[in-house]
């Protein structure tokens, strides 16, 4: 009986012992863990430092949108410019002389098949290189839709080869009344820059081929003529002070000359008239020599209501007198209608009646 109670106060005794440890041992180990939890904010426990924590977050969120806002543009710009260089001059897809012939028809679907680079309204820009210049060709027209047709067949290839960003403008002239070519190049001019920044206009009869492609349609520091040698005239000059056929002029040039007189009806004198107001000016003509300043001209008998103009000679006599009264400062007609093809835009003018 005695050794039974030692042995029961001995395990009571060691229970307690056990108990108390464990006791001791969870609440080291709750200090433990709220000391940590004391310390463990104290660097935002400062409120100066928070501040500046914040204030800091705020400014690299900023910056950051402001960079996601614009530097895909800006990187995007950069890269295209890096990437674009200008265009050679002269191009390096040239070909030199080229075979012109007009003795099999050509139709509009064909010349849309052989361009499928062009935009709308007879829109090109070069997508490899930045062109050197924005020309604007402007052609005076009426009912010569057949010779339309190979022009477009045989210029749109030389103008894309050339790398030029340009537009073709076909300015038709409404009605019967008697043809005045020199007011619808005067028109073209004010209507292509309407819908493009234009520095360079080429001045173009539609019955006119180029017959080697280094003859850049396109301007010079001087106005340039660019039908030299047509074999009309033999593959010569007819004479030194002839501007007639294919032009170029820049923006710059065309309105120091006031542009062209709006007052010759009717065939010749204008082209006489054009020179004498660059002449005027201290302007002089430039030219391709006459081996890259060939063309062809389409064969045709000259138009009705398009009779020799009987008052060009007096006309040309008194052009000082009269070029800064009568040129694109007095220009007046009205736009009939606009059509937009992909190998042109055809824009049909009013331009009045001669006066009797």
């Amino acid at each position: 009986m005695p050794d039974t109670t030692v042995n029961f106060s001995f395990l009571h005794r060691t229970c307690t012992l056990v108990l108390l440890l464990c006791f001791l041992h969870i609440f080291v180990t709750v200090l433990y863990y709220v000391r940590s939890l004391d310390s463990r904010p104290t660097f935002v426990q400062n409120p100066q430092q928070t501040l500046q924590i914040q204030r800091k977050l705020k400014e690299e969120v900023s910056v950051v949108t402001e960079e996601l806002k614009t530097s895909p543009t800006v990187k995007y710009r950069n890269v295209t410019e890096k990437a674009l260089e200008k265009c050679p001059d002269p191009s390096r897809l040239l070909v030199g002389a080229l075979r012109v012939e007009f003795s099999s028809p050509v139709s509009l679907e064909l010349v849309r098949k052989e361009n499928p680079a062009l935009q709308e309204g007879g829109r090109y820009k070069p997508k490899d290189c930045v062109a050197l210049q924005k020309v604007a060709i402007i052609i005076p027209f009426r009912k010569r839709d057949e010779h339309l047709k190979f022009w477009l067949y045989y210029l749109h290839p030389i103008l894309q080869r050339q790398q030029l960003d340009y537009g073709i403008y076909v300015i038709n002239q409404e009605g019967d009344e008697t043809f005045n070519r020199a007011k619808l190049l005067n028109a073209g001019y004010a209507e292509a820059l309407k819908e493009y920044d234009y520095e360079c206009f080429v001045f173009s009869d539609v019955d006119l081929i180029p017959m080697d492609d280094r003859n850049t349609y396109k301007c010079f520091s001087q106005p340039r003529h660019l039908s030299v040698s047509m074999d009309k005239f033999g593959f010569r000059l007819p004479y030194n002070q002839y501007f007639g056929g294919v032009s170029s002029m820049s923006k710059e040039q065309f309105l120091k000359i006031n542009g062209f007189p709006n007052n010759y009806w009717g065939w010749g004198g204008e082209d006489d008239d054009i020179y004498n107001r660059l002449s005027s000016k201290g302007m002089s003509i430039s030219r391709p020599n006459g081996a890259i300043g060939k063309c062809r001209m389409i064969r045709h008998d000259r138009d009705r209501q398009n009779e020799p103009n009987p008052q060009r000679f007096d006309r040309i006599a008194h052009t000082r007198d009269t070029m800064n009264k009568d040129g694109i400062n007095t220009l007046s007609y009205s736009v009939v209608r606009v059509e937009k093809d992909q190998l042109f835009t055809k824009i049909t003018v009013d331009i009045g009646k001669p006066p009797k």
